[in-house]
């Protein structure tokens, strides 16, 4: 029985120590690379909201961020201009808005936006694409300036609907 239970253990070990090839992971970094061809429009704003828009200095500031990240052509580039739209968001929030702006309705589609800065920041930080981070941030910039266009251009008042008496 032991000679058995060492012939056992020998043909284990031996089995064990056989050469295996070394493979490394080869990384697909043309999967990694920032496709900026594929990044959407700007949506227009209207030009009532074009007006106090460009009173605003705070969204003045992002919205200048915007246009340099439109021009990033690499992850170099994208990472500075994610980091300047991080900080040109955090003033914006910070700041004061316009009496018609001053709504959730525009506070919560700049917190989906500031939501997808970092997800992008996180993307280049741990080398992940980052091109659909970055279409969803646009898209979601996009959908601020479309809801500036939904405030002015609404006829509602307010005043009267909440009005109780």
């Amino acid at each position: 029985m032991q000679k058995l239970l060492g012939i056992l253990i020998l043909i284990t070990v031996l089995g064990g120590c056989k050469k295996t090839d070394k493979t490394t992971a080869q990384v697909n970094t043309e999967a990694l690379e920032f496709n900026y061809q594929k990044m959407p429009e700007k949506n227009q704003i209207n030009a009532e909201a074009t007006a106090i828009v460009s009173e605003w200095a705070q969204f003045k500031d992002l919205n200048n961020s915007i246009d340099v990240l439109y021009k990033a052509t690499n992850n170099e580039d994208l990472a500075l201009a994610i980091d300047d739209l991080i900080e040109k968001e955090k003033d914006l929030a910070a700041g004061k808005y316009p009496e018609p702006f001053d709504t959730f309705q525009v506070k919560s589609r700049q917190t989906v936006m500031r939501t997808f800065l970092y997800k992008t920041k996180a993307s280049i930080l741990e080398n992940q694409p980052t091109t659909e981070p970055t279409i969803k941030v646009l898209e979601a910039y996009n959908s601020i300036r479309s809801q500036l266009n939904v405030i002015m251009n609404s006829q509602l008042d307010e005043k009267l609907i909440l009005d109780e008496t």
